[in-house]
């Protein structure tokens, strides 16, 4: 099962290639990570979504990494989650039209013209990338890169306090 977890680590060399390690060592997959700076000086976000039976296992070995901070394992709708993705379509002039009108229905931005390709970047949930997708096939899709997917905490939902 797939698992998308948070992992605030110490700005230090050689932190991304021990959790990778650590992943590997147990035989656990890691479908996508991606690792930046924080609003803290110092300190890095890793958001790895990997294939894990017990992500609890994965929990506890990370915090014996000496730099890591904290680790946070997000339930679905318990976070905001993105990608990004650029992806060159095949759109010769006849088409080229019809191509970005389909591609406005995903707020998809052409970032390159081609004599006969396309190539937009699409930011959004995996599944809407994977809708993208499905709708540019016909067209040809000639090359394809999407980062890893990075996540933050939804806010909680709060009552205001009443007023006087």
């Amino acid at each position: 099962m797939n698992h998308l977890i948070s992992v605030l680590v110490e700005n230090k060399p050689g932190v991304l290639a021990r959790v990778a390690t650590m992943f590997a060592r147990r035989g656990f997959n890691i479908h996508s990570l991606t690792v930046g700076p924080t609003a803290e000086e110092g300190m890095s976000r890793m958001t790895v979504v990997a294939d894990t039976p017990e992500v609890e296992q994965i929990t506890k070995q990370l915090y014996k990494l000496v730099h890591t901070v904290k680790v946070t394992e997000f339930e679905p709708g318990q976070a905001v989650v993105r990608e990004l993705m650029l992806v060159k379509i095949n759109a010769d002039p006849k088409r080229r039209s019809e191509v970005l009108n389909a591609a406005s229905v995903f707020d998809a931005s052409a970032v390159d013209i081609g004599s006969s390709s396309l190539t937009f970047q699409v930011t959004g949930t995996p599944e809407m990338l994977a809708d993208f997708l499905e709708m540019m096939r016909p067209y040809g899709v000639s090359a394809l890169v999407k980062s890893g997917r990075i996540a933050l905490a939804k806010n909680s939902k709060t009552k205001a306090a009443a007023g006087p």
